[in-house]
């Protein structure tokens, strides 16, 4: 079953220095219904505006990725981590028993995020901060993993069995993603559009969430980049 939603059905946020639009019930924004896929928590397309963020705050047992789409993120935690993203990198933060963390925009520029949270496959973690970067080059033509279960290089571990992909397609041109039956899929179009399985369109910063599907066929109808999440 292919769900579509698209973008102007997500809660929209303005706080003069922060733009949000929510895809989960987050924050002064809750729909009993629309809580969460499979594991995961929270999808929010943030802008965030220059010398702004969000200040020290706590989490608990929670995976959270940041995805900077433009833009450079600054990240510094209690566990005296700190860095500084912009694209091509992630930032993954595993929050485990707890840890204070801040996330602010350290230059003039607008910074554009997606910020996603997981809940962990196992609770109790010890917290913990990693940033990883990948070649934006390798993203065409093919889905690239970024955030995953099984590392490897350039690849962010999570505590969860999913992957994040991301991908670019030049107009006309498609691929396929299989799965294991009973598994789930979420996709997000930054850019462009692609057509789904010959049938269903999503357009720019739609979304689907997937499930009892093993065989999806994407063709960009553009130049089209999003992202894909392989969850269970």
């Amino acid at each position: 079953m292919i769900n579509l939603y698209p973008a102007s059905s997500r809660f929209a946020g303005d706080r003069g220095w922060l733009k949000s639009q929510l895809s989960f019930s987050f924050g002064d924004y809750y729909d009993e219904n629309n809580t969460s896929f499979g594991p995961l928590r929270v999808f929010n397309n943030d802008i965030i505006q220059g010398g702004f963020g969000f200040g020290a705050h706590p989490h608990r047992e929670m995976e959270i990725v940041s995805v900077v789409l433009s833009g450079h993120l600054k990240h510094e935690d209690s566990t005296g981590e700190s860095a500084v993203t912009t694209w091509g990198g992630v930032q993954r933060m595993s929050a485990g028993t707890g840890l204070i963390h801040s996330e602010v925009n350290p230059t003039e520029e607008d910074c554009e995020i997606l910020q996603i949270w997981f809940t962990p496959n196992e609770s109790k973690l010890t917290p913990s901060y990693e940033t990883t970067t990948y070649d934006t080059n390798a993203l065409k033509g093919q889905l690239l993993p970024i955030v995953s279960q099984q590392s490897g290089p350039n690849v962010a571990y999570i505590h969860q069995d999913l992957t994040i992909y991301l991908s670019e397609l030049e107009a006309g041109r498609e691929l396929t993603f299989e799965q294991p039956a009973g598994r789930r899929i979420y996709l997000f179009v930054i850019e462009g559009q692609l057509t789904l399985n010959g049938s269903d369109t999503l357009g720019w910063r739609d979304s689907a969430r997937i499930t009892d599907v093993t065989q999806l066929n994407l063709q960009a109808n553009e130049q089209t980049r999003f992202m894909l999440i392989d969850l269970p």
